[in-house]
């Protein structure tokens, strides 16, 4: 027999008041007598907001996302609405995913703003993140909230919110709002719903921001080039499908192959074990029907739309996915030699990416003459970018996991112009007589070949998060000095906020907000970085290692090389 702890009872007991429905109570005295370990994974702590905003199981519970979280969360953020837009009815838009719940939990959503006098505009079904990022600045709205668990397993969703500007909560607005909600007791919710507030939308912002991915996602391909392209595309079961082939087709791409069986929105994802883009085993449908269509280019985007996975083929003619750093560093330099013969570099313009992303990119925008910012990992620290450097021109920014966003217009990553700019720069190579591949592979000829690796430890549950804390905390406290034979000669700790040189001993702040983030810097230029993931039970370590390249026909050689490199790294650390 499991003995639950008294903090844990006592908030259990909270909810078993005449505050929660009764079908909520029922389940908790059902799990109380069959289940406690369950029972007590549900209360014991608050769901947090992370990365990218409050994601976890659905469920009862303080820990899970049900009625109550999301009503208490929207309590508190329509309370600060309406306290700094005083003079105003504050206006917000909502929008979801094809996960199970999200539709009856959006409209509860919807319930509570309107309750507190917010005017709200509701998506009238499923639509992609990206599309809600753009709705919040084309509906002059205060706030945007997305219900989606993004790439996570079925029984996850979640709960993004945004700002005027069309990009997620930052400090110190966030801080501020948690500080709110926090301060709350469920029976302060007002689940009442005034109807004459709640406005349903649906096509007519659909084609403001498809017509709008089009004129962003377009980088010169003649209408030749796209007629001469052949395109695989898979939604995995989710959002994208009400955007991407239509804005395919808007550009002028014909020839646009849908994986018929991943079609239709299914919160189950029966065809996938992960519905996530990163992982080949996603896209293998859409392999298979590329290799029947002799596609040139396969994409697959993950259930609210915002990454991508792209496909090419490679220097043998065969589909090979690239990682996300690969792609960003094809549709950054696109953009860039876009923006160059028009004329539009002046030195005033930037782009950027994360921490824990391809260094390759900052010696991408030397060339070109424009600033590279980098920032921590999360979209919403890139859309801040633009909101604090109003004096430059934000041209394009991505990150390693699999997420791009083209120019302003949205402020979150958006696989619906990514999707669209992938297959330009496949088309235009294509013409060129070169493809997206052998076009990567000059890049790193011109600026040096980079290597990526990811490995991702999930630890679940009360003792899963004590885990990777400890792990953190050992590599603070005990840093490793010499990584596979290689001295380690800086050390960030973007927590403690400190860069240390550990030849010198030397220390130096690091000026941006803190996050749980270590990275190692090794002599020969490879990079370790270490990082809790803020919205999964995972702990991440990315490698970087680099090299020259000198010829694109030595490629193969020198990924073995650097393959083989990484690999060694992460054996000297134990972590494969």
């Amino acid at each position: 027999m499991i003995h639950i702890e008294p903090k844990i009872l006592d908030r259990i007991n909270t909810w078993l008041t005449p505050v929660f429905d009764s079908e909520t109570q029922n389940t908790i005295k059902e799990s109380i007598a069959n289940n406690p370990k369950d029972i007590q994974e549900s209360f014991y702590k608050d769901l947090e907001f992370g990365t990218g905003g409050m994601r976890g199981i659905m469920g009862v519970g303080t820990n899970r996302i049900n009625k109550y979280t999301l009503g208490k969360s929207t309590q508190g953020l329509s309370n600060y609405l309406n306290k700094a837009f005083p003079n105003q009815t504050p206006k917000a838009v909502i929008a979801y995913d094809c996960r199970h719940n999200s539709k009856t939990l959006a409209k509860v959503v919807a319930d509570v703003f309107s309750a507190n006098g917010i005017e709200v505009y509701l998506f009238e079904d499923l639509r992609p993140t990206p599309e809600l990022s753009f709705a919040v600045k084309h509906l002059n709205c205060h706030c945007g909230i997305v219900l989606t668990a993004s790439h996570n397993p079925p029984e996850y969703n979640g709960y993004k919110v945004y700002w005027q500007d069309g990009g997620q909560l930052v400090p110190p607005q966030d801080g501020e709002i948690i500080e709110v909600i926090d301060n709350l007791k469920y029976g302060d919710i007002k689940f009442q719903p005034n109807d004459k507030l709640i406005h349903y939308i649906g096509k007519d912002v659909d084609n403001v921001f498809i017509d709008a991915s089009v004129k962003n996602g377009s980088v010169g391909a003649t209408q030749a080039a796209k007629d001469d392209l052949t395109i695989v595309f898979t939604s995995l079961h989710g959002t994208s499908i009400t955007a991407v082939p239509e804005t395919l087709k808007r550009a002028g791409f014909k020839n646009v192959h849908i994986v018929k069986e991943q079609e239709v929105p299914n919160g189950d994802f029966p065809t996938v074990a992960s519905p996530n883009p990163e992982e080949p085993a996603a896209l293998k449908m859409a392999l298979e029907l590329a290799k029947k269509v002799n596609a040139d280019i396969v994409i697959g985007t993950d259930p609210d739309c915002d990454r991508l996975g792209v496909a090419v083929r490679n220097s043998e003619n065969e589909l090979q996915l690239l990682n996300g750093n690969q792609t960003m560093l094809m549709m950054t330099d696109f953009l860039l030699k876009q923006w160059k013969a028009d004329g539009k570099i002046k030195g005033k313009e930037f782009i950027a990416s994360t921490i824990v992303s391809t260094p390759m990119l900052t010696k991408l925008a030397n060339a070109y003459g424009v600033d590279s910012k980098i920032v921590l990992t999360g979209f919403k620290w890139i859309a801040k970018l633009i909101k604090d450097f109003p004096e430059l021109s934000f041209i394009g920014g991505g990150e390693e996991s699999f997420g791009y966003m083209v120019g302003d217009f949205v402020r979150d990553k958006d696989a619906v112009t990514s999707t669209l700019l992938a297959c330009e720069i496949a088309a235009i190579s294509k013409s060129n007589g070169s493809s997206f591949y052998k076009e990567l592979l000059k890049l790193y000829v011109e600026h040096g070949c980079y290597k990526e690796k990811l490995v991702s430890l999930t630890k679940k549950g009360i003792e899963g998060a004590q885990e990777i804390q400890q792990m953190m905390t050992d590599a603070r406290e005990n840093p490793v000095k010499i990584v596979n034979g290689t001295k380690v000669t800086k050390i960030e700790d973007y927590d403690l906020s400190v860069s240390k040189n550990m030849l010198t001993g030397e220390k130096s702040k690091i000026d941006i907000p803190k996050s749980n983030v270590i990275i190692y810097y090794l002599e020969d230029g490879s990079q370790v970085a270490l990082r809790p993931s803020g919205t999964e039970p995972k702990i991440k370590f990315y490698v970087s290692v680099n090299t020259t390249l000198k010829s694109v026909d030595n490629f193969k050689e020198t990924e073995k090389q650097l393959d083989a490199k990484a690999e060694a790294i992460l054996k000297d650390m134990n972590l494969i």
